[in-house]
């Protein structure tokens, strides 16, 4: 009698479906419903403003970035140790897109071409900063786009080593320039916007590896045909770091979903 009640028990709680004892149905997990989240969320702002969901004004410029001859130690990395003049496509942008007499998120996206000498692109994304220590990691708004630097943001894995990204503008004595595209456009036609690219030491100061030289505006119609990815278009030695880099890529993923 004790046996046979055993067995009725026993098919009462029988999985269902087939499954082996002991399995349990797993969900989603916290991880995957954040990156999903993140992605349904850019795309719905992308297709509403019908531009990307961040940085939806910019301007798209042709430019050419010179790697600089540097005594001091090798970085480790290919591209950052030849000395080279590359043909470079520039945007600059708000991240909010709020009226230029505000200020706003400034963004600074690299395109390098033939960034291997032959036809690897190199893609950089930099973001309005502070020089510091501290402040170099975080977003600043700001209402002129030559009041300071542009930051990564997030390190790099450099030749093997982490280090932050920079760009610092030369000022030479201009007015301010604020980062819409009309404020942008009568700036360019007096001179070019010219910026150091520095990349961390080890003791954290910056060094410089480059000049960029943003000139000309893109016809329009050719502004915003360019999807700038970071992990799609780097150089070897030179790669984002892994922090936050699942959720960059669902928000670009996002971003590129809305805007089609």
């Amino acid at each position: 009698m004790a046996v046979r009640s055993v067995r009725s028990l026993s098919g009462l709680v029988r999985p269902r479906h087939g499954a082996p004892a002991g399995e349990r149905r797993r969900g989603p997990t916290t991880k995957s419903r954040l990156l999903t989240t993140t992605e349904a969320g850019f795309r719905l702002m992308s297709r509403l403003r019908r531009a990307p969901a961040l940085h939806p004004q910019g301007l798209t410029c042709t430019a050419d970035l010179e790697i600089l001859a540097d005594p001091g130690e090798p970085w480790n990395a290919a591209w950052l140790d030849t000395p080279r003049r590359y043909t470079a496509t520039v945007r600059l942008s708000r991240a909010a897109g709020l009226p230029r007499r505000l200020p706003d998120g400034l963004g600074l996206a690299i395109r390098v071409e033939q960034a291997d000498g032959f036809d690897r692109i190199l893609d950089l994304l930099l973001t309005s900063s502070g020089p510091g220590r501290l402040t170099r990691h975080l977003p600043l708004p700001r209402a002129d786009a030559l009041a300071g630097p542009y930051s990564s943001l997030l390190s790099y894995r450099v030749g093997g080593r982490t280090r932050l990204l920079a760009a610092f503008p030369r000022r030479s004595g201009r007015a301010p320039v604020s980062g819409d595209p009309a404020s942008l456009r009568k700036a360019l036609a007096a001179a070019p916007l010219v910026f150091d690219l520095c990349a961390e030491t080890s003791d954290r100061t910056w060094r410089a590896f480059g000049v960029l030289t943003v000139r000309t505006p893109l016809p329009r119609g050719q502004e915003d045909g360019i999807a700038f990815d970071i992990y799609g278009h780097s150089a070897p030695g030179l790669t984002p770091g892994g922090t936050l880099a699942a959720t960059r890529r669902a928000a670009y993923r996002g971003s590129r979903a809305g805007r089609r």
